[in-house]
C-alpha cells in the first residue's frame, strides 16, 4: 500500500524585492502532524514535487504551542499559527504564503517590526522606579481583571492586522492590536501615570480615527480578544480626553 502524503504549495521568495514564485512538495503523512512538521521535511530534504532541488524553505517559529505568534503565515489563505494548524483539517494541496501587511524578508518570514515599533509608540509597558520590592500593589475589580486577562492573551500574532482592510500602502493606521494593548496598559493601576501620552498619541496619525469598525480583527484572533470592544473603550477614553483638553486651553 502507497504510503500517504501531504502535498503543499509554498510561495517562495529570495529576498526582499525579489520576485515571488510557487513551489510544491510532497511530504509523508502522520497522525497529529502540523505545517511546521512540514516544513521541516522540506528542510531535511529540499526536493520539489516534480524532483528538482531546491532551497529549504524560510519561516518562523519559536514556542510551537500558539503562544509566541511568529510562526503566523497563511494557510490556505487564512492568516494563522503553522504550528497550530493539523494537516488532517486541512484542504490538500496546503497553500502556504507569507502575510501580506509586513514586507517579506524571505519565503514566509515577513518583518513585523513596524507593529513592535507602534507598541513602543504607544507605550505599551508598565513603569516601575526600580527591581527593588515594591510592596502589595493595589487592587483590581473583578471586572478589570477579567477585562485585563482577555486583552493580555495578545502574541502580537498579527492575524487581525492582515484582515483589516486599513491596513494598506495609503494608511498609517496602527492596528487593532496595538489599540487592545492600550486599553490592557491604561487598565494597570499605574495606567494614569501613561494614559494620557498614550491617548494623545492615539489622537495622531495612525491612531484610533482611522478604524473603519469592519470587525475583521475580532473574528481572525485566534486568542477571541475582545477587539472591537477594546477600540470601542479607547475610543471613548480618547473622546473624554480630547473634550478635557479643549476645555482646559480654552
Amino acid at each position: 500500500m502507497a504510503q500517504k502524503t501531504v502535498q503543499l504549495r509554498v510561495k517562495r521568495q529570495d529576498g526582499p524585492g525579489a520576485r515571488p514564485r510557487w513551489e510544491h512538495f510532497e511530504v509523508p503523512h502522520a497522525p497529529g502532524k502540523n505545517v511546521i512538521s512540514c516544513l521541516i521535511d522540506i528542510a531535511r530534504k529540499p526536493v520539489t514535487l516534480e524532483g528538482r532541488e531546491t532551497t529549504p524553505v524560510q519561516w518562523d517559529c519559536a514556542c510551537l504551542e500558539e503562544v509566541c505568534g511568529a510562526c503566523t503565515m497563511l494557510v490556505n489563505g487564512k492568516p494563522q499559527q503553522s504550528c497550530s494548524s493539523l494537516v488532517d483539517n486541512l484542504e490538500q494541496p496546503i497553500e502556504l504564503a507569507p502575510l501580506t501587511k509586513f514586507p517579506v524578508v524571505r519565503d514566509l518570514v515577513v518583518d513585523r517590526q513596524k507593529m513592535f515599533k507602534n507598541l513602543e509608540r504607544f507605550r505599551a509597558w508598565v513603569p516601575i522606579d526600580g527591581t527593588y520590592p515594591m510592596g502589595e500593589g493595589p487592587l483590581l475589580s473583578a471586572e478589570d481583571q477579567q477585562v485585563r486577562y482577555n486583552r493580555s492573551r495578545c502574541m502580537t500574532c498579527a492575524c487581525c492586522m492582515e484582515v483589516c482592510p486599513q491596513i494598506n500602502g495609503r494608511s498609517d493606521f496602527v492596528g487593532p492590536a496595538v489599540i487592545g494593548q492600550v486599553e490592557f496598559f491604561n487598565l494597570h493601576p499605574s495606567g494614569p501615570e501613561e494614559m494620557g501620552k498614550r491617548l494623545e498619541e492615539m489622537m495622531g496619525t495612525g491612531g484610533i480615527h482611522e478604524c473603519g469598525n469592519a470587525q475583521n480583527c475580532v473574528a481572525a484572533c485566534p486568542k477571541e480578544i475582545d477587539l472591537t470592544d477594546a477600540i470601542a473603550e479607547v475610543g471613548r477614553q480618547v473622546t473624554i480626553f480630547a473634550v478635557k483638553k479643549f476645555l482646559h486651553s480654552s
